[in-house]
């Protein structure tokens, strides 16, 4: 058993816990995408990252042998980051569900098999297969918790929180360092240092809260669901398609407003002479 010490199971549990919230933080997102039936300008990848992370701990728990405390939450993050991608998809527009069908079949599939291969090839004993496994876990899993960078760049460019949920930012900030602390506790190395990455990437995110959350909402402009829905002016600044239909349909309504004034002056003469 790898818990040698009630304190390490106890840190074990608590983590367990405030990572079982973590995964239901998106419930009102997707509650909210099911009543509108749409995705808004919510991205597919956070859920991408979240499932293919939760497979990849599975995996090397099973390698390890005695971290059930590993096994459930993730096979509990497995079942319901699915069911997020499965509304996702459902209600998202069809450039946006092509690039996360790529995403998952790529990194849930492609990326997942290749490290299984990868492990029963190149480390034959069980002690050599944890360590090639685990500083797997440690590169691809300090890649997941970037996966916020592109939440944290829309904040940035926006100036508005409306797409990054406090609630969730906070949460996994807390679980980050609970399974820190595990880490340490345990002495494995493998599960401390992604965290450390991802107390780093919390934090930015609850001081960008901080910042910029009396802000008002950014209104009728949709964040890009995926890069190709960012196009690049002639002067190389970056600007999103929505702005330029909006402005479009502005000056449109401006001119129509204008036509229809004009066409009233003329009857009101018409009917003067």
């Amino acid at each position: 058993m790898a818990h040698d010490t009630p304190i390490i199971f106890a840190v074990g549990i608590i983590g367990n816990i405030v990572s079982f919230f973590c995964f239901l933080a998106p419930l009102p997102t997707f509650y909210r995408v099911c009543k509108k039936k749409t995705t808004e300008g919510y991205q597919s990848l956070p859920y991408v990252a979240a499932l293919f992370s939760a497979m990849l701990w599975i995996f090397y728990a099973y390698i390890k042998t005695g971290e059930m405390l590993l096994i459930t939450i993730n096979a509990f993050g497995c079942f319901v980051e699915t069911v997020y991608l499965v509304i996702y998809i459902t209600y998202c527009p069809k450039k946006a569900r092509i690039f996360t069908l790529k995403m998952i079949f790529l990194f849930n599939f492609g990326v997942i098999f290749l490290v299984i291969l990868l492990t029963h090839v190149l480390a034959k004993e069980r002690e050599a297969r944890i360590e090639l496994l685990g500083w797997i876990c440690v590169v691809l899993s300090t890649s997941v918790f970037a996966a916020p960078l592109s939440i944290i760049k829309v904040v940035i460019r926006t100036k508005s929180v409306e797409f990054m949920p406090f609630t969730l930012s906070l949460l996994l900030t807390i679980s980050a360092i609970m399974w820190l602390t595990y880490g340490i506790l345990l002495r494995d190395i493998y599960v401390t240092l992604p965290n450390i990455v991802g107390i780093t990437f919390g934090t930015m995110q609850m001081v960008l809260y901080a910042i910029y959350r009396k802000n008002k909402p950014v209104k009728d402009q949709k964040v890009p669901e995926h890069k190709d829905d960012v196009v690049n002016d002639e002067n190389g600044n970056t600007t999103q398609g929505t702005v330029d239909i909006e402005i479009g349909e502005k000056k449109q309504d401006q001119t129509e407003h204008n036509n229809k004034t004009r066409e009233g002056n003329n009857i009101r003469l018409q009917q003067h002479n």
